[in-house]
């Protein structure tokens, strides 16, 4: 080897050196960990204030009785109109397992129906497919159709924030998981001792589901009830006429209303 290739030998070697001498110990660089974004969560029925404040902008779904907190009965949706309404046909149907009268608004929420029978049964449905999810009975003592006016129709349920309410022809107010069917609390909102009876839809406003009774045909005196939708305990009671005045009344509104009216009115209202 001549002298000028060692001369380059020599200069690589040093440069190496030089190089691997200013190198410094560093951590070796990782990834940093994915971090899991949760998928949106999907609440069976959420129905809440905003969401029903808001139901115009929401018109594919049925969100309470009568569509909105304004029980218009209105759809704002287009796609059936004059001219087309002669060409529908079957898409499904359900059969109930009773003859005796149907007369429930059903309550559409996100896919999933929700609607009453006679009996104060309630059923749970694929909207789209009509498939039966899951039904509910509450199991009212037939012996209850005699304290009735009118029948053991129901109609309606009510929904709120995952659960589904209902009144009972027994006078019961009965909240159920809306994805489930299982009950999560019931009361008794009557004295079953007397002809009290439930046919109408509840209704809910800010975690109060609210309900009143029948029975005015057998002298009672009806009332509005108003329970906590997550525990059923009673918050207010409202009666729709005074009290007799011989057992005193609940408060001074009472009292007041009192002196408009004349007769028993205690019986018949």
């Amino acid at each position: 080897m001549d002298t000028h290739s060692r001369k380059i030998l020599l200069a690589l070697g040093c440069a190496a050196i030089v190089i691997v001498g200013c190198q410094r110990d560093e951590p070796a660089v990782t990834a940093e960990p994915q971090v899991q974004v949760p998928a949106p969560e999907t609440r069976t029925a959420w129905v809440d204030a905003e969401r029903l404040l808001n139901a115009d902008a929401d018109p594919q779904n049925w969100l309470a009785h009568g569509r909105t907190w304004s029980e218009q009965r209105y759809s704002p949706l287009d796609q059936i109109n004059a001219a087309n309404v002669g060409e529908l046909g079957l898409a499904w149907y359900f059969d109930l397992d009773t003859s005796r009268g149907q007369q429930a608004s059903p309550i559409v929420v996100d896919g999933m129906m929700y609607t009453t029978s006679a009996w104060s049964k309630v059923q749970a449905l694929d909207a789209r497919t009509g498939q039966l999810l899951w039904q509910y009975d509450p199991e009212v003592p037939k012996a209850w159709d005699a304290k009735t006016c009118c029948g053991v129709q129901n109609r309606g349920a009510a929904v709120w924030k995952g659960r589904v309410f209902v009144g009972t022809i027994d006078g019961r107010l009965i909240a159920i998981d809306a994805e489930t069917g299982e009950v999560q609390w019931s009361v008794q909102t009557t004295d079953r001792s007397d002809n009290y009876s439930i046919t109408g839809a509840p209704r809910v406003v800010n975690d109060l589901v609210i309900i009143g009774n029948g029975g005015a045909e057998y002298n009672v005196r009806g009332y509005v009830t108003a329970y906590n939708t997550e525990t059923g305990e009673q918050v207010w009671r409202f009666w729709a006429v005074p009290g007799n005045p011989e057992e005193g009344f609940e408060n001074e509104a009472m009292e007041m209303a009192a002196e408009t009216w004349t007769g028993e009115w205690w019986k018949f209202g």
